[in-house]
């Protein structure tokens, strides 16, 4: 079967959702893990102003700090062309942009209207191209909004093919508030793929909030898909959209994958070990299931040999 790719996202889209500010060595301690455990692509931080985002206001620590290891890429997000300026100074390599399918988020978002964001996107996308950056684009709310309900698949598509004409390499279809279902997600897929968007250039983003994170992935596996985002644990949310849980959890989607001979090249007891560490770190439980499961092992092998 087909091998996938899983992009770790809980550096950045995990940390930005939390109350308490994560210190850029424990950042950096979670990324090395990542990195040990086999992950090859992490979104490690985002430029945003600090104001808006205070838990992520140190991305250029962070990057300075991180482990160089061939073959391994690390992302960040940028809102606008000063971040992306921020983010080159930083020696960021991979960038990720971002905007919403539905035009109310976008606005709750970054305070823009589509129009807008796709006009600021396209010079931010020039300047990376010309740095030889790699560039992937997310479009939020694909699945559903948390303000206007459904999304029209015909919006998303447009925006997909406004986004490629750009000069995007990769388009990150995001289910921000985890509204999505299995056959949602290939009715979706499939007015891309009908529309020439091929599967190889997108990937997909899914929350958890309705227990739908695994299911979703495999309906977009069964399609064609083969670049997932995951956050270990299941940390994460987003501040702009309300109800919005954490990520399908990447060491749950390793499991998943792996258990059903689907390779992932992740060690999935290192990458739970880094979800046993992320949640040590922010002191209190997270809901993705295989660390727990993982943790419980440990402990029941412990109590066996004290």
């Amino acid at each position: 079967m087909s091998a996938v790719r899983i992009y770790e996202v809980s550096p950045r889209d995990g940390l930005q959702n939390e109350s308490e500010i994560v210190g850029a060595s424990d950042k950096v301690g979670l990324v090395e893990r990542l990195v040990n455990a086999g992950v090859q692509d992490i979104e490690v931080t985002s430029f945003v102003r600090p104001s808006w985002i205070p838990q992520l206001s140190d991305a250029s620590e962070v990057m300075a700090r991180l482990p160089q290891t061939e073959g391994v890429r690390f992302w960040a997000l940028v809102p606008n062309r000063r971040g992306l300026e921020r983010a080159i100074e930083s020696g960021v390599t991979h960038i990720a942009t971002f905007m919403s399918a539905s035009e109310t988020h976008n606005k709750k978002n970054v305070n823009r209207t589509r129009a807008e964001s796709l006009a600021a996107l396209r010079d931010v996308v020039d300047v990376a191209k010309d740095e030889g950056l790699g560039i992937r684009s997310y479009i939020s709310t694909v699945f559903g909004c948390p303000y206007e309900g459904h999304v029209p698949a015909e919006q998303t598509v447009a925006l997909a093919h406004e986004l490629l004409a750009c000069g995007a390499d990769e388009i990150a279809l995001g289910d921000t508030t985890g509204m999505a279902d299995p056959r949602m997600v290939q009715t979706v897929l499939q007015a891309l793929t009908d529309s020439g968007v091929p599967t190889d250039r997108l990937g997909m983003h899914m929350h958890d909030t309705r227990g739908t994170g695994l299911a979703n992935a495999l309906a977009g596996y069964e399609f064609g898909i083969r670049t997932f985002d995951g956050s270990v644990a299941g940390v994460g949310g987003c501040p702009y959209a309300p109800g919005a849980a954490g990520n399908a959890a990447s060491d749950d989607l390793v499991n998943m994958f792996e258990s059903m001979g689907i390779d992932t090249g992740i060690d999935i007891e290192a990458l739970a070990d880094a979800g046993v560490f992320l949640a040590t770190v922010l002191g209190r439980e997270l809901p993705g299931r295989y660390h727990k499961y993982h943790l419980g092992a440990h402990r029941r092998v412990a109590s066996r040999t004290a």
